[in-house]
């Protein structure tokens, strides 16, 4: 009640300058001289008790500090028309520019209150309980929309800068960023800087989304996935744009593998060979990675492994010897003493040395955690795929081409694809670091669907640098377990706090994943009516509830998504399905009708046949009428003349 009352006087006090600033226009011969005497001493007043406001720190202080200033001004507004002769005229410019003062105070407190820690907060507040805790238009035009990314477009795409504004402006949004989702009438973009990650159950739209973002790469792409559907989705768009290749060592959908790669390739160097054993031993099923045991060992194995390989290429030899080394290590010290010798880093010969000298239950356990790394030798599909051949990962960012990765869902081959994308993505970093700015263009994309089971490279740290350099990653899993049980609890939370956009897919059962999402949307003020006995409301109270509840994001319908992007509130979006595109369904259809126009021209080809076969036929039974005729003419004929002859006698 206190405050109304405050808040009345400050009205009447600025209506009572607003009517002296209108009396500024008013006509000459109005007595004002009877007014002004009222209007100074309210003036007066008001600021009398703005002061006396201030100094007991009220807390509507900034309202009665603005209604006085503004009766000041309004009088000093109003003054020229009156009359010289008024008393204590001169006087009256020290209560405008007294109430001048107070304005611009009451308007500094407004801006800092405004801008400081509470006024955020209090927007903040007010902006969730006005759009129910979700992004409003504005925010999501602001930070997800396609003039939100075109703005950063000369950062993204370097060889842009050259452009003047109205050149990018008609380049495709698409060459900065990918679309996520549609939410109404905007879509939600990504920049191609960004990482984004996607969890959510089988047969969720999840598979089908991460599809899209291979069509809409603007260059290259390296795609991982367990089924052939992704290469007859995406494979007819992406063969307009460059060379389509497939890496599939383990004979997934009996496609053959159109690329090879050895893992030896390239160990002559002490770095290469350690991160390609990295990458080996990266892609063996390791749950609870965190810490223990299995660190250590996993540690030893690797500056084996590093080391064994190293002198493998350095002697070219092949993996087959790299496995029977660790096979029998006895027996390989004297071929790995002998090429060691040739390393240039004497911290891998160190390495071998200590393998091959150490105790024989410590060596054995070094090579237990090795040898599951190289169990796709023994599978006569990936070693073919493991051959020796080069492959040019500077001509692939070139041609915008595209590499398909198939692996089943067992551990024999992901050591072989790890090693393979891990090879790719940092050749595409060493070129990035030679490129304008450090970036790629076009960027590379990384695709990684099911990556915990057929791809697992170090996303954990991936995910912090890859982004800078325009290599895109987008990651598709199934659950928060399943990549805690490939990186690990501190893995998983790097992935989870690193990726710039988390796409959230229903069909989730897991209480604590459910909750921990619903924890991520926030919270906002919902309305509880209380009700009599005959159904009336006799209050409301206001209770704060989560944006979306678990049980709201387990029953998501398949294509809805809860997108939570880095500066900005959580928005429900409809993705799009790639075989629901436009593109795709023109390459089928024109597939079909290529298929079609084969058959019909075989059909043709066949009756054509049919008719030709007939008509020869016709052609030689007429010419064997014909040649009978004659012969039967020719003996009449002879029949003929010799009745002739005959009858002369």
């Amino acid at each position: 009640m206190r405050a109304r009352k405050v808040q009345n006087v400050v009205f009447v006090s600025g209506g009572l300058g607003l009517f002296g600033s209108l009396l500024r226009f008013a006509p000459p011969e109005l007595p004002l001289t009877r007014w002004w005497p009222w209007l100074v001493a309210t003036a007066a007043a008001v600021l009398l008790a703005a002061v006396i406001v201030a100094i007991r720190r009220h807390p509507l202080i900034r309202l009665w500090l603005f209604g006085a200033g503004v009766t000041g001004v309004g009088i000093w507004l109003a003054s020229s028309p009156v009359p010289a002769s008024t008393p204590g005229q001169a006087y009256w410019p020290l209560i405008a520019a007294a109430g001048g003062v107070v304005v611009l105070v009451a308007t500094g407190f407004g801006a800092h209150r405004h801008v400081g820690s509470a006024g955020t907060v209090t927007r903040w507040s007010n902006r969730s309980r006005r759009n129910r805790g979700v992004a409003s238009v504005a925010q999501i035009w602001r930070t997800s929309s396609p003039h939100a990314v075109r703005k950063r477009a000369a950062q993204l795409r370097p060889s842009y800068r050259e452009l003047s504004f109205w050149q990018r402006l008609r380049v495709s949004t698409k060459e900065f960023a990918t679309p996520l989702a549609r939410v109404g009438l905007q879509r939600v973009w990504s920049p191609i800087e960004d990482v984004t990650l996607r969890v959510g159950g089988p047969r969720t739209g999840k598979t089908g989304e991460l599809a899209c973002r291979v069509l809409d790469a603007p260059g290259a792409v390296i795609a991982t996935s367990t089924r052939t559907d992704l290469i007859e989705l995406t494979g007819p768009v992406r063969a307009r744009k460059g060379p389509l290749h497939v890496f599939n060592p383990s004979g997934v959908g009996g496609l053959k593998s159109t690329i090879t790669f050895d893992p030896l390739s390239g160990c002559g160097d002490p770095k290469t060979a350690t991160t390609r054993a990295a990458d080996l031993l990266s892609g063996v099923s390791a749950p609870g990675r965190d810490g223990g045991d299995r660190e250590f060992w996993e540690n030893q194995a690797r500056r084996a492994l590093a080391a064994l390989m190293h002198a493998a290429a350095l002697g070219e030899r092949s993996m087959r010897d790299v496995l029977a080394w660790v096979a029998d290590p006895q027996q390989a010290a004297k071929d790995v003493s002998r090429f060691i010798r040739r390393s240039p880093e004497p911290a891998l010969e160190s390495d071998a040395s200590q393998f091959l000298t150490m105790t024989e239950k410590t060596r054995s356990s070094i090579c237990s955690t090795i040898m599951p790394a190289l169990g796709w030798l023994s599978d006569a599909t990936a070693a073919d795929a493991a051959r020796e051949g080069t492959f040019d990962v500077k001509q692939l960012l070139d041609e915008r081409g595209t590499v398909y990765m198939l692996g089943a869902q067992d551990a024999q081959t992901a050591p072989l694809v790890t090693a393979l994308t891990g090879h790719i993505a940092r050749e595409a970093r060493q070129l990035a670091g030679h490129a304008p700015s450090g970036r790629l263009d076009p960027p590379l994309t990384l695709a990684l669907d099911e990556a915990a089971l057929i791809c697992p490279i170090p996303l954990d740290n991936w995910t912090a640098d890859m982004g800078g350099r325009n290599v895109t990653i987008h990651i598709a899993a199934q659950s928060r377990a399943q990549l805690r049980q490939r990186w690990g609890d501190t893995g998983a939370a790097a992935i989870m706090n690193n990726a710039a956009t988390l796409m959230i897919f229903g069909g989730s059962r897991d209480s604590d994943d459910l909750q921990a999402y619903s924890t991520l949307t926030g919270e906002r003020d919902e309305n509880v009516p209380t009700l009599s006995d005959d159904g009336r409301v006799t209050q409301r109270s206001v209770r704060r509830v989560p944006v979306l509840s678990p049980a709201q994001i387990a029953q998501l319908k398949a294509g809805r998504a809860v997108i939570i992007r880095r500066g900005m509130p959580p928005v429900v979006g409809t993705v799009q399905m790639a075989w629901k595109r436009r593109e795709v369904k023109t390459a089928r259809r024109a597939e079909r009708w290529a298929k079609r126009a084969e058959r019909w021209q075989q059909t043709f080809g066949t009756a054509l046949t049919w008719v030709v076969e007939k008509l020869d036929a016709a052609d030689r039974h007429y010419e064997q009428r014909q040649a009978e005729r004659a012969r039967r003419r020719a003996q009449r004929q002879a029949q003929h003349a010799d009745d002739t002859s005959g009858g002369g006698r």
